[in-house]
C-alpha cells in the first residue's frame, strides 16, 4: 500500500494511464541492482529513487575523486575521498526516504556476481569496462534476471535490454550480449575515459534513458529494447535503433553452449 505521502509524491506517475496506482505499487515492490555509481549510475540511481523503486542496491568499490564531479552528479565536492556507494546512498535517501538503499562497497567478481544479482529483480549495468560488462551479462543470463546495459564513449553511446533466457519472435531465444558483441575488443584498443575524455552531459542523458528503460521493464509499458540496440551520436544529436537477433553460435544460449558457469571470468 502507498502512504498518503507517497500518493502525493508520485501523483504525476499515478495519473498516467500506463502507470497508475497499480504500476506505482509494482515499483515500490521492485528491487534494482545498479552496477557502478559513476557517470551512468548517478542518474540511474537518482531517477529510480525519485520514481519510487522500493529497493536499490549499489555495487562500486571506488572512492569519489575530484575528476568524477564533471559528470557524476550524485556527488558533491564535500564527498571527495568518500566511499562512492555510501555517498550515493546518502544522496538517494535525501531525495526519497521511502527507498531502501543497500550500499555494496565491493568489486563485482565471478565469485560474488550470482549471489548479488539473485537478490534483485532487474539489473542496470553502468560499468566502464568490458570485463565487467561481459561478467554482468553472463551472470544475469545464468540467474535469469533482466539486464539494462549501456556504454558511453567520448561523444557516443549505446543502450539495450537483455532477456536472453526468454523466447522471442519465431520461437527463438532472445539474443544475449554475446550475440550483439561476440568478443570484447583486445586490451588497449579502446582508450579509457581518463585518456580519451568524455562529455559529462552525455552520461546524464544515457543514464536517464537507462532509468527510463528499467521503469518500462518493471511496469511493463511501451516497446522495450530487447533485440534492439539504441545508438546515440552526441555530435549530430542523432539517435538510431538497430535490430539484432539470437546467434545460434553464441556460447550462452546457442545450439552448443559452452558457458554454464562464471568460471571463465575468474
Amino acid at each position: 500500500m502507498l502512504s498518503a505521502q507517497e500518493l502525493e509524491r508520485y501523483a504525476r506517475h499515478i495519473v498516467l494511464r500506463e502507470v497508475g496506482g497499480p504500476g506505482q505499487a509494482v515499483l515500490k515492490r521492485s528491487r534494482v541492482l545498479v552496477i557502478g555509481a559513476g557517470g551512468l549510475g548517478a542518474p540511474v540511481l537518482l531517477y529510480l529513487a525519485a520514481a519510487g523503486v522500493g529497493a536499490l542496491g549499489i555495487v562500486d568499490d571506488d572512492k569519489v575523486a575530484l575528476s568524477n564531479l564533471q559528470r557524476q552528479v550524485i556527488f558533491a565536492t564535500s564527498d571527495v575521498g568518500a566511499c562512492k556507494v555510501e555517498s550515493a546512498a546518502s544522496a538517494v535517501l535525501r531525495l526519497n526516504p521511502h527507498v531502501a538503499v543497500e550500499p555494496l562497497p565491493v568489486r563485482l567478481t565471478a565469485a560474488n556476481a550470482l549471489e548479488l544479482i539473485s537478490n534483485y529483480d532487474i539489473v542496470a549495468d553502468g560499468s566502464d569496462n568490458f570485463p565487467t560488462r561481459y561478467l554482468v551479462s553472463d551472470a544475469c543470463f545464468l540467474a535469469r534476471k533482466p539486464l539494462v546495459t549501456a556504454a558511453v564513449g567520448t561523444f557516443d553511446a549505446t543502450l539495450t535490454t537483455l532477456r536472453p533466457y526468454e523466447q522471442g519472435a519465431g520461437n527463438k531465444p532472445n539474443p544475449t550480449y554475446r550475440c550483439l558483441f561476440p568478443e570484447p575488443p583486445p586490451p588497449g584498443t579502446v582508450p579509457l575515459c581518463a585518456e580519451a575524455g568524455i562529455l559529462g552531459a552525455l552520461t546524464g542523458v544515457v543514464g536517464s534513458m537507462m532509468a527510463l528503460e528499467v521503469l518500462r521493464e518493471i511496469v511493463g509499458f511501451g516497446e522495450g529494447l530487447v533485440g534492439r540496440l539504441l545508438i546515440l551520436d552526441a555530435r549530430s544529436m542523432r539517435f538510431e535503433t538497430v535490430a539484432y537477433g539470437w546467434d545460434p553460435a553464441n556460447p550462452l544460449s546457442g545450439e552448443h553452449p559452452t558457458i554454464r558457469s562464471l568460471s571463465m571470468h575468474a
